[in-house]
């Protein structure tokens, strides 16, 4: 289980990215805490003509997203395997008049060739990508028809074929900001560049998982090359939050950690947030303008993370095996690799 716990400008600026990393600059701040919800941190602000994409944006955290951004009148594409699955949250955005269009599109991600038609399916510019789909904890090793383990796949594989494939449109946008929602489980599994699809070590649903999230964090770093193209890449952790991520995990899994009593009856703790909180932080980095031109950071709780070294204890932070510039590259080449002969 992952190990941490969880304006007044109208319109986004053209600032151009600034290509610092996190390791060698002061940790930004915001006024928001970790309670506030989706809709707060972007209170007033006006991203009317503003094209974004949400995966997984039918259900959870994504779904939240996807209401924030529309209601600051911003064209929402739901990203999702099923398509008519997002239908009741396209009919619940029609009904609102002042929201921007929201509609859905098929994308499985842990299909190349699904990523593949949908980039070329799009057309014009891309303001906002939010890599917000994800699965967790799998229980059993499980590849994709190409080989990969599912969970890398689908949380990372995929996700970076389509921010890569999308990169001319993203471009177009001349301000464009990618978001990747990660996890505080990335701090206990770097990547394993030996043996990234569990072919010879024994498979472990939670390593495959940390490994997948810690992917998500080198992207935003290795993604500083596209900071002269006025794209910003930055990613999160969205706390503990009940959704659907969960449903690979048993009845005795969910009582140990202590969200299931007796009965089957789901029993958040106090400190879990609401799927709007959840969502706060995702919708910070793609729309507020306190995030013009920061790139390859480390978000929770609404605010830049520390960094942490090693098996430090404390919750929250981002490892600095995450953040490392030479695993971003490398992971750059081989998955670039990877959907090239997938």
């Amino acid at each position: 289980m992952p190990t941490n716990i969880p304006t007044d400008t109208p319109s986004l600026s053209p600032s151009p990215a600034r290509s610092t990393t996190q390791l060698d600059s002061a940790i930004l701040t915001t006024p928001f805490t970790s309670r506030a919800r989706a809709e707060e941190v972007i209170e007033g602000v006006d991203l009317a003509g503003r094209r974004a994409v949400v995966t997984g944006g039918a259900s959870g955290i994504g779904a939240e997203t996807v209401r924030a951004l529309a209601a600051t009148g911003v064209e929402v594409t739901i990203a999702t395997r099923r398509p008519e699955s997002a239908d009741p949250l396209v009919r619940e955005m029609a009904a609102l008049r002042c929201a921007g269009r929201v509609g859905a599109a098929a994308l499985d991600l842990s299909d190349p060739a699904s990523v593949d038609a949908f980039v070329r399916a799009w057309a014009g510019p891309l303001d906002i990508l939010v890599a917000n789909a994800g699965i967790m904890a799998l229980p059993t090793r499980t590849l994709t028809p190409g080989g990969w383990e599912m969970q890398l796949a689908t949380n990372h594989l995929g996700h970076f074929a389509l921010a890569t494939g999308l990169h001319a449109a993203l471009r177009a946008s001349g301000s464009a900001r990618v978001v990747v929602v990660s996890s505080g489980a990335h701090r206990s599994a770097p990547f394993d560049f030996e043996d990234p699809h569990f072919e010879r070590r024994p498979y472990d649903a939670w390593t495959a998982y940390g490994q997948s999230k810690s992917a998500g964090v080198l992207f935003t770093v290795g993604a500083r090359r596209w900071a002269a193209d006025g794209i910003t890449v930055n990613a999160l952790n969205p706390g503990y939050i009940l959704t659907r991520l969960q449903r690979h995990l048993d009845d005795d899994t969910m009582r140990a950690f202590g969200v299931m009593d007796g009965e089957g009856n789901l029993t958040p703790p106090p400190f879990y947030k609401t799927p709007a909180q959840g969502a706060a932080t995702s919708v910070l980095l793609a729309a507020s303008p306190l995030l013009d031109g920061i790139t390859g950071r480390y978000f929770e709780d609404n605010q830049e993370a520390r960094v942490v070294q090693g098996d430090e204890d404390r919750p929250g932070g981002v490892a600095a095996h995450a953040l490392d510039p030479e695993a971003a590259d490398r992971l750059w080449e081989y998955a670039t690799a990877a959907n090239r002969t997938a």
